[in-house]
This record gives structure tokens, C-alpha cells and sequence, in this order.
């Protein structure tokens, strides 16, 4: 068995809610609501579910871009949340993040020579500035740009090169585990394909390990080895990517399947469609989260909240009635 590189235990967000002149506290936002999972080295595991269903503030927990509320994160033998932050931020080379909008997430005052130099400055001060312009050049090479246009504005590359240019930044300091926050979803789907190639050419040459955030499942089965399933803050089923595509438990995830597109000609998937909108995190429903939405809920559903349990083959599900 590979060797666990990162493993996250009943990780939980919740951002308080505040009203009134005196700011008091009325509720709480449940992002992420006890989310357990592990990466092995070398592995990619996909992490999928609607818009909402605390994704995003998984990822940033782990790097401890957002300060979880309650629960443990150990990466490569540390525990995070047990890290001052001078201790932190020396781990933060080993872990980066590449965000979902190429354009937000970069400077546009910035020259890409020093939008990809600023890690460097940050975690190896000492390295001179011809050192670090040798190594730009490099990383540019290594997405496929040209180190010609490192002195050129992010405005004058498109969303591909964009992209391109947030990967070389996140691979700077030579990281063992990145964070990908739906790094495709903004792009145009031939432009995807360039980028997840890519991403897996890296992932095979630097022997890295991803955390990939999508709500694309087809995306989701070219990368990954391993996919979680999320809605409203709580894993909903997880497996290989083989048993989770051929035989999904959870009727969330036999939902999200149906939706995506059959390659071949004239072939036809049976849609599910799910009635009314993802409920609030605010004010999560009893029992099940997903029974509001699910087509298959009983009464047990409404009181009860399932467990994550053991479906065999590493296969696991939260539902009262799955298969």
C-alpha cells in the first residue's frame, strides 16, 4: 500500500452568522461539516459535488488558507493545525494551490517573470535574481510557454496560457501536494483537455499529489484515482474511480452521473433530475441533508442521519438505502 501523504479527520467549517448593532452571533454557515479522507503519494483524488457543497473551503482548510473550526490535518507526518505560523508558512512550499480563475488569481500589474518569481523571493531569499530568472525560464518551459514572454502582462495571454502561467507559480518552490480549486472550469473544453494532460505529465514527471476540486464528473474520471462525493458540507460516498463510475450507491452521485454527456453517437443516459435547489448551509434539513432533494427518501430519512459506512472494495456511502 502507497504511503499516506496527506489525511484530513472530521474536519468541520463553520462561519458564524452575526446580526444586530452588537454583531452577536445567531448561527452558523456548516461549509464543511465532518469530512474525513487520505491521500496517498503520487495519488490524485477527486472531489465533486454541486456548487455549495463546501468544496472550495475543504481545499483551503487543508492548506490552512481558511482556519478550520474543528478537526485534524496531517500532511506528510505534521500535524497543521498544531503549527504557529512561522512553522506554517515555511510548510506552505510543500503545499500550493492552483485557483480556478486565471485571471483573478493573478497580479495584473505584474510582469509573469515576477508573478512566477514571488515564491521564490518568499521561500528562498537567498537565491539571486539570475538564479531566479534561470528558474522562471525553466518552470515556463516546463507548462509550455515560452520564457520570451516573461516579461509580457497577464492580460496579453489567454485563459489556457493564464492557467498555464498559475501552475509554473504553484510548482516555484518544488511542492509535494497542490490543491487544484476546479483549474479547467473556466476554460474552453479543447483548452481543458491541453490542461489536464499537462497536469498528469507533471504529476507522472515530479511525482506529485493532487487534491482535485471539480463539479465536472467527466473531468474528474481522466485525472483522478480516488473520488469523494460532497453536498452540504458532508461526504455523500467514496470509492476508486472505476467502482464509483460503474456502480454508484448514493442516488446523489447516480444524479451527478447522469448528467454528463455519453461519448458515443446516437447513445442515451437515463437523466435524473433532481427537484428544487441545494438547501442552505445555514439551516441544513434533519436527518439526511440530501433527503429534501432525494427521489428515493423514506421517513427513516427525514430523522436519521446516515452514516458513513464500509460498502466494500474500499467503497464507502452515507445513505440508508443504497445500491
Amino acid at each position: 500500500m502507497s504511503e499516506t501523504l496527506l489525511e484530513v479527520r472530521e474536519l468541520r467549517k463553520h462561519f458564524p452568522v452575526r446580526r444586530g448593532l452588537l454583531a452577536r452571533t445567531v448561527g452558523a454557515v456548516r461549509a464543511v461539516d465532518g469530512v474525513s479522507f487520505s491521500i496517498a503519494k503520487g495519488e490524485t483524488l477527486g472531489l465533486v459535488g454541486e456548487s455549495g457543497s463546501g468544496k472550495t473551503t475543504t481545499g483551503r482548510c487543508v492548506l490552512r488558507l481558511v482556519e478550520p473550526s474543528h478537526g485534524e490535518i496531517r500532511f506528510d507526518g505534521a500535524d497543521l493545525r498544531a503549527l504557529d505560523s512561522e512553522s506554517m508558512r515555511r510548510m506552505r512550499r510543500h503545499m500550493q494551490i492552483v485557483f480556478q480563475d486565471p485571471y483573478g488569481s493573478l497580479n495584473p500589474r505584474m510582469r509573469v517573470e515576477t508573478l512566477i518569481g514571488e515564491p521564490l523571493e518568499i521561500h528562498e531569499p537567498s537565491m539571486k535574481k539570475v538564479e531566479r530568472r534561470v528558474r522562471v525560464a525553466s518552470l515556463m518551459e516546463r507548462v509550455g510557454l515560452s520564457p520570451d514572454q516573461m516579461r509580457r502582462f497577464p492580460h496579453e495571454f489567454s485563459g489556457g496560457q493564464r492557467q498555464r502561467i498559475g501552475i509554473a507559480r504553484a510548482l516555484a518552490t518544488s511542492p509535494k501536494f497542490l490543491v487544484l480549486d476546479e483549474p479547467v472550469s473556466a476554460l474552453d473544453v479543447s483548452v481543458q483537455a491541453q490542461v489536464i494532460n499537462l497536469l498528469q505529465d507533471l504529476q507522472r514527471d515530479l511525482g506529485l499529489t493532487y487534491l482535485f476540486i471539480a463539479h465536472d464528473l467527466a473531468v474528474v474520471e481522466h485525472i483522478s484515482q480516488r473520488v469523494v462525493v460532497m453536498y452540504l458540507g458532508k461526504i455523500m460516498e467514496e470509492a476508486s474511480r472505476d467502482e464509483i463510475y460503474a456502480r454508484p450507491q448514493h442516488p446523489y452521485t447516480k444524479s451527478l452521473l447522469s448528467a454528463v454527456p455519453v461519448p458515443e453517437p446516437g447513445a442515451k443516459r437515463s437523466r435524473i433530475q433532481l427537484k428544487g435547489d441545494i438547501p442552505s448551509p445555514a439551516a441544513p434539513p434533519p436527518g439526511c441533508v440530501f433527503q429534501t432533494r432525494c427521489p428515493i427518501a423514506q421517513e427513516r430519512c427525514r430523522v436519521e442521519e446516515p452514516l458513513l459506512v464500509d460498502a466494500g472494495e474500499g467503497h464507502r456511502v452515507a445513505c440508508h438505502f443504497p445500491g
